[in-house]
């Protein structure tokens, strides 16, 4: 080969490697990496199915996390984009102003979160925690469902011994005797009752007045640079509620989806069917609508940041949280559909 048209080979070869830099990545190159719970509802179905894959198409990195807490350390170092977090954890994050936004609001806990004291405690309800070791994950919503039931029965926070444990922890420390109650979800929830019974659910609690919520939410900086990513998130996750609220009795023991949310979450297979009714699940419509993402959201989080704060447990409240919640991208997905 002559000089020159070695020159222009290499030529030639630069200009390719020059032009392909300037050709903007394609969606395939999309990297997600979203924190999940082992929450027994209707989005672990698509999260088995590969759905949120093919609809972003993208390649997501799904990390497991025992609490709310640790998903938003997680979100606060940039190590997860979008992340799935109880309404508690959610407040303090906000109050704390993290860049986050709330995309979708999972559902309102009911029995899907209790109290359960271990038999023998002599635990017969919340009266009877004073003086007792009682377990949670700080900072959730089984926390401050907790308080809040103190607070109604008039029990001080200061007189019951409560521990900052996470659900596999709270688990051990059931069977093993170390502590007298816990308030906690599945799976741990399913194995302390096999030895303890339940005092109260977050039903209750909310009937008292301080429901609880779970709900994914965003970085800020990601939604930014991927709204069309974020968007099929929230598309796939309503199109996954729509189909069991159509039909929630097909959900049962011998389907498919109960076993791929078994699977998942570790929850008892033969509980999933009763665990799904823990739960009030809202539509996509209803999620864009001011009874979630378009008011009412924005409500709760305020309001459990007040809690929180008289609680001590955040050093300060916002005058605003609007912007901490969005319905953009479920009025975006229904849009699409």
């Amino acid at each position: 080969m002559s000089i020159l048209s070695r020159r222009v080979l290499l030529f030639s070869s630069a200009a390719v490697a020059a032009a392909a830099l300037l050709v903007p990545a394609s969606a395939d190159d999309l990297k997600i990496t979203i924190g999940y719970q082992t929450v027994v509802e209707p989005s672990k179905v698509p999260q088995a199915d590969g759905a949120y894959e093919k609809a972003t198409k993208a390649a997501i990195d799904w990390r497991k996390f025992d609490s709310g807490a640790d998903v938003i350390a997680a979100i606060a170092s940039g190590s997860v984009d979008i992340g799935y977090v109880g309404s508690s954890p959610l407040a303090a994050a906000a109050s704390r102003e993290l860049p986050i936004e709330t995309i979708f609001v999972v559902g309102l806990i009911g029995p899907s979160e209790a109290l359960v004291a271990r038999n023998g405690s002599g635990i017969e309800k919340v009266a009877d925690l004073a003086g007792k070791k009682v377990a949670v994950p700080f900072v959730s919503t089984t926390h401050y469902s907790l308080l809040a039931a103190l607070k109604h029965e008039g029990v001080d926070p200061k007189s019951v011994q409560i521990l900052n444990l996470r659900p596999p922890e709270i688990a051990a420390a059931f069977a093993r005797g170390d502590i007298d109650a816990a308030y906690v979800w599945d799976p741990a929830l399913g194995q302390v009752k096999t030895s303890g019974k339940v005092v109260l659910d977050s039903s209750q609690v909310a009937a008292w007045g301080a429901p609880t919520f779970d709900a994914w939410i965003v970085r800020t900086d990601f939604a930014d640079k991927h709204p069309e990513a974020v968007r099929d998130f929230v598309k796939v996750t309503g199109k996954a509620y729509a189909q069991f609220l159509a039909k929630p009795e097909a959900w049962s023991v011998s389907s498919p989806e109960a076993g791929k949310i078994a699977k998942l979450t570790g929850a008892k297979l033969e509980e999933v069917p009763e665990l799904l009714k823990g739960y009030v699940f809202p539509s996509l419509e209803e999620q864009a609508s001011d009874k979630f993402l378009g008011g009412a959201t924005v409500k709760a989080v305020a309001a459990t940041s007040a809690f929180l704060k008289e609680q001590g447990k955040v050093d300060a409240v916002l005058p605003d949280y609007s912007k901490y919640v969005t319905a953009k991208y479920a009025s975006e997905a229904l849009a699409s559909n």
